[in-house]
């Protein structure tokens, strides 16, 4: 329980707590010791004392009965205290000046340099509260140059094309340039003197905004423009904020179910973070799966943090991040982005150095199969996030060769993973078969197309619906050239100088032909027809054998590939007459 005091400020009688009241007779105790000395003192005081009677009205007109202390406290704030009234502002302003003396340009530049000093003169780079869309970066600039701020703005929004110049250099500015948050910086800001009576008058104004100068039909429009552009971008802000989020819950929930679920790191996580073994790592490493756990959320939260926080200040629910906070925030971000991404090679580094280990002790490799067959984990995450099986192989855990591939993709793209078969044993053939898992479809005539290449005949893909199998070989071109690449290269020369080409179709072609220093690496289209899908209940199988047995032919190919597979409806059933 509180005891409130009834007082008299300027005429009008405010019920006030005790500890609020001797703050704020501490504060007007010191702004008399401060100004008291100087000539019309004591009237800058009472004009202060006078506002302060204004704010509490406002307060009383909101249904606030009796003034906290924390009430006094963000008058103090808004007001200013004493030494920040009184300021530093001559030595500020003969910093400022001798920084102006060293000027280093002593030709035709010298003009404008001089132009530059007499509109900064007397000033500090401050961003404007006043008159701001996002941060009042560009409001400030145009009021330590004595410029029109729609200037600064349209030069902003020109730079975003320049590699994002224009954003980055905004969001620095508003980063390093501080709020002119205090009467006193509001005057160095504008260029005033900081006298007692300029300080009064910024006081007993404070809260006032003054109208907008006119400017002309254009300047009225790129303004409404501009404010536009600044709602998308904090609508754009949002969705950011709320992906992030969404990715830092995950990235929570994936690790707790990493360290806590047995098996985990068989299963496909967000951020691969079930196929990165961190509970093994952790037993002998675990300072650095502590790094990278951290590091990782920390990338996630603190812009969440940052764009949450510049949201609820534009909505008026939070006062602006201080420097040093910001500051702080941004250094402590890049820290972990940088070390992220090293930790995460690290870890790569120990899986990759035990699998080796267990290669040349003959220990099991890896604990990763389907259908009872060994696979390497870059197999296991391909079958499994993309619905395929390993019907059979002559993979052995003592033994065995890798199931997928990438790096040699027909586009050129080294990051497309493909089904890959090779043999590990000269005096043995090539055993393999996978098979994407059924496919449910509605009636009707149907087709299988894939990209595919082998270096010798006897590989097939195929299909199987209805009881019914059909086969269609690959083609033994080796792995340069194929007909995918010479369609591009020919497309290329045929349509070259020709208008109106999409962009896209004739990038493709580009980058088909220029694969592999222009000679292609062997990729070839297949297709088979008319595949007969009589009922809903009826499932589509596709995919690649070797295996004689299956196919009816033996197997010449010591290595083949397949991407790309689309099954695509072509028609309705044939009418049965």
């Amino acid at each position: 329980m509180k005891r409130n005091i009834t007082i008299n400020l300027c005429g009008r009688l405010f019920q006030i707590d005790e500890d609020a009241y001797e703050l704020l007779q501490q504060y007007i105790e010191s702004l008399r010791s401060s100004f008291g000395r100087e000539e019309g003192g004591d009237e800058i005081v009472d004009d202060i004392e006078a506002r302060i009677a204004e704010l509490f009205d406002e307060l009383r007109q909101q249904g606030i009965e009796a003034i906290t202390i924390d009430h006094v406290k963000d008058i103090v704030t808004r007001i200013g205290r004493p030494e920040e009234l009184a300021g530093e502002n001559e030595n500020d302003n003969h910093n400022d000046n001798r920084g102006h003396r060293y000027d280093s340009f002593r030709s035709a530049a010298q003009d404008v340099m001089d132009n530059v000093r007499a509109r900064t003169a007397g000033k500090r780079l401050y961003r404007n509260p006043k008159d701001k869309m996002l941060t009042g970066v560009c409001s400030g600039i145009a009021a330590y140059t004595n410029t029109d701020p729609v200037l600064w703005r349209l030069l902003f929004v020109l730079l975003v094309v320049v590699y994002g110049v224009g954003i980055i250099s905004y969001i620095i500015l508003s980063i390093v340039v501080p709020e002119a948050s205090t009467p006193n910086q509001m005057l160095q800001m504008e260029g005033r003197d900081v006298t007692p009576q300029n300080l009064a008058d910024a006081v007993v104004e404070e809260d006032e905004r003054p109208a907008e100068p006119r400017r002309s039909l254009l300047g009225s429009l790129f303004t409404v423009v501009l404010k536009l552009l600044a709602g998308l971008f904090l609508g754009i802000l949002a969705i950011v904020a709320l992906v992030l989020l969404v990715c830092f819950l995950l990235a929570v929930g994936t690790l707790i179910i990493v360290f806590t679920v047995p098996g985990a790191s068989h299963y496909s996580l967000p951020f691969d973070l079930g196929y990165m073994n961190l509970p093994e790592i952790y037993a002998t490493h675990p300072w650095l799966v502590v790094v990278f756990c951290v590091s990782l959320l920390l990338s996630l939260s603190l812009p969440v943090y940052a764009i949450i926080h510049i949201l609820l200040e534009k909505a008026g629910k939070l006062r602006p991040m201080g420097i040093a906070q910001r500051i702080l925030c941004i250094l402590i971000w890049i820290v972990a982005m940088f070390t992220v991404f090293p930790t995460i090679f690290a870890l790569q580094d120990l899986r990759n150095t035990e699998r080796e280990s267990q290669v040349r002790t003959g220990g099991t490799i890896t604990p990763y199969a389907i259908n009872d067959i060994p696979m390497m984990e870059q197999d296991f995450k391909y079958f499994s996030e993309n619905n395929w099986v390993m019907v059979k192989t002559n993979n052995t855990e003592e033994n065995y060769a890798t199931l997928t591939s990438k790096g040699e993709y027909f586009t050129g793209d080294e990051e497309v993973w493909y089904l890959n078969g090779h043999e590990w044993d000269e005096d043995q053939p090539l055993v393999y078969q996978a098979e994407h898992q059924e496919v449910w479809v509605e009636p009707g005539v149907y087709s299988l197309s894939c990209v595919v290449r082998a270096d010798g005949w006897g590989a097939f893909v195929y299909t199987v619906c209805n009881g019914e199998k059909q086969l269609q070989d690959i083609p033994a071109r080796g792995f340069k050239g194929g007909e995918l690449w010479q369609s591009a290269t020919d497309s290329l020369a045929s349509n070259k100088g020709a208008k109106g080409l999409a962009q896209r179709q004739q990038r493709k072609w580009h980058n088909i032909a220029k694969a592999n220093h222009s000679r292609g690496y062997g990729w070839s289209r297949v297709q088979i027809d008319n595949i007969v899908v009589a009922h809903d209940s009826i499932p589509v199988v596709y995919g690649v054998s070797t295996v004689p047995e299956f196919t009816g032919h033996p197997c010449h190919a010591k290595q083949f590939s397949a991407a790309d597979f689309v099954l695509t409806r072509t028609g309705d059933l044939p009418v049965k007459k």
